[in-house]
């Protein structure tokens, strides 16, 4: 870990020290050879640590990855402080690592880890390098399918941007609690990134804010993503007071049944109602256009052509 870095920010583990010292013990131990000292029942005391032994000590993060996280919420989905505190500590995190030159490659949510207060912090520096000067220089075709930029996948020349795309995937992952491309195959998402311009599909009731940086981390064309320091900027300025969390399911079931009228209007058309759990914003139902729900100005709404003497 980082000192300084603890509060508010994604610490980076094993920084400098883990992606290169690691992958040198890696290479120059074999397995065999290594082996973990027991407890000695007997004496009560420890075996001794062999004389050359070579270890790298990091915290102990008992939250689990954010991706186990997210799948244990899959169902209730998080709460929009919450989306945006864990986006915001990731992004700061590769804000600083991209200030070092370091580029990380392998953003994914299973290679972020949590503390006990939810506090993210990156993790897993296997393929992380400083990044070239000379782009020649980047090995192609690094990371992982599902979350590698369209350039890195076609094996062109790239650079730390492909963080920013990889961060635009893990943004959708945190706000939906899902997999970006659950029903297709590895071979096909690469394919189709890459050919079709293809991307996890942003939720209609998302907040145009957030859906924004998505879109513009993933943007097919490098140059054109933000730099993470931007993205910072923009997920500071959102506010999270009004709600605009994922709504589960459930709830869209449930709304979409409390989606009545005093007086029965045919067909049923803009009726503003409110879910009543973590998520304060309120919704307008087009019953017409499919029957999703659309986000709209939080705050007492009237009941628009239905009863104009009460709020819901």
């Amino acid at each position: 870990m980082l000192p300084g870095y603890e509060v508010g920010y994604a610490a980076v583990i094993a920084y400098i020290i883990c992606f290169s010292l690691a992958t040198f013990v890696g290479a120059s131990m074999g397995t065999s050879d290594l082996k973990i000292p027991q407890k000695n029942a007997s004496s009560n005391v420890h075996s001794s640590f062999p004389t050359r032994a070579c270890c790298v000590a990091v915290e102990f993060l008992a939250g689990g990855t954010l991706k186990q996280y997210l799948i244990k919420n899959r169902r209730k989905k998080l709460a929009y402080k919450v989306v945006i505190q864990l986006a915001l500590d990731l992004a700061r995190g590769l804000s600083y690592l991209h200030s070092k030159t370091i580029v990380h490659r392998d953003v994914k949510t299973e290679n972020m880890l949590l503390d006990i207060h939810r506090t993210l912090k990156i993790a897993d520096f296997g393929v992380a390098r400083v990044e070239a000067q000379n782009p020649k220089h980047m090995t192609g075709e690094t990371g992982t399918l599902g979350y590698m930029a369209p350039e890195v996948l076609e094996g062109k020349l790239y650079n730390h941007r492909c963080d920013v795309y990889s961060f635009g995937i893990c943004l959708w992952e945190i706000y939906c609690c899902d997999m970006p491309y659950p029903d297709i195959s590895f071979a096909d998402v690469s394919s189709a990134v890459v050919r079709q311009n293809l991307r996890p599909e942003i939720p209609r009731y998302s907040p145009n804010s957030l859906a924004s940086i998505m879109r513009k981390c993933w943007d097919s064309n490098p140059d054109k993503r933000p730099e993470m320091h931007e993205v910072v900027r923009l997920l500071e300025a959102i506010d999270t007071s009004k709600g605009g969390g994922m709504i589960p399911r459930w709830s869209r079931q449930r709304v979409l049944l409390l989606c009545t009228c005093p007086r029965p209007i045919v067909p049923f058309r803009n009726c503003y109602f409110q879910i009543h759990s973590q998520h304060t914003s309120w919704y307008k139902c087009d019953l017409s256009n499919s029957g999703v729900p659309k986000p709209f100005t939080v705050g007492k709404m009237w009941l628009s052509r239905c009863d104009e003497s009460k709020y819901y």
